[in-house]
């Protein structure tokens, strides 16, 4: 029993301070302010794509290459794997869900290379709250020769609130600047 008001209490006050913004272009950039737009451009079409259940679209915002981590652990290489795996998954269990996103942080590296971090999760009915959102991801995008930015890798984390509360704890001085 007291093992459960134990977990109760850690889940209870296992708060995200760091929950971004759902606007893509709010976010303050390192690095030059067009390229901003034109990342958040693509990742709008990923949502959108996503929304709408289009395998097709939703891998074409990813290079030939691309990989995608989810997080079950399951790693996808190239276009075509991410395509594919989509039509099943849109077809199947994620049918009918939206992708909310709510961004932390956009670093580039150069003109051609842009990394993104977020919050995420899927959803039916009303978008979640920034707090509520169960993933952290990150997308790294490269601007390709023609000019056109996708999605070179994405990696995505399910969020464990009770454990990271538990490392904060035990070692308060692992807690992220932006959590404090």
């Amino acid at each position: 029993m007291a093992a459960a008001g134990g977990y109760a209490w850690l889940d209870a006050t296992a708060d995200v301070q760091a929950t971004g913004t759902a606007d893509c272009s709010a976010v303050t950039p390192s690095g030059p302010a067009a390229a901003h737009l034109e990342v958040c451009k693509v990742l709008d079409q990923l949502v959108d794509a996503w929304g709408r259940g289009d395998a097709d679209a939703y891998g074409a915002v990813f290079t030939d290459d691309a990989t995608y981590t989810t997080y079950v652990g399951t790693h996808y290489q190239g276009r075509r794997d991410i395509t594919d795996s989509h039509r099943a998954l849109f077809g199947g269990f994620v049918k009918g869900t939206k992708l909310a996103d709510s961004y932390l942080d956009i670093r580039f590296h150069g003109p051609g290379t842009a990394i993104v971090t977020s919050r995420g999760d899927t959803y039916e009915g009303q978008r979640p709250q920034p707090a509520e959102l169960s993933k952290t991801q990150t997308y790294t995008l490269v601007r390709e020769d023609d000019g056109t930015w996708r999605i070179a890798a994405f990696h995505n984390t399910k969020r464990q609130p009770v454990m990271e509360r538990i490392s904060f704890l035990i070692s308060p001085q692992t807690r992220p600047e932006a959590e404090k």
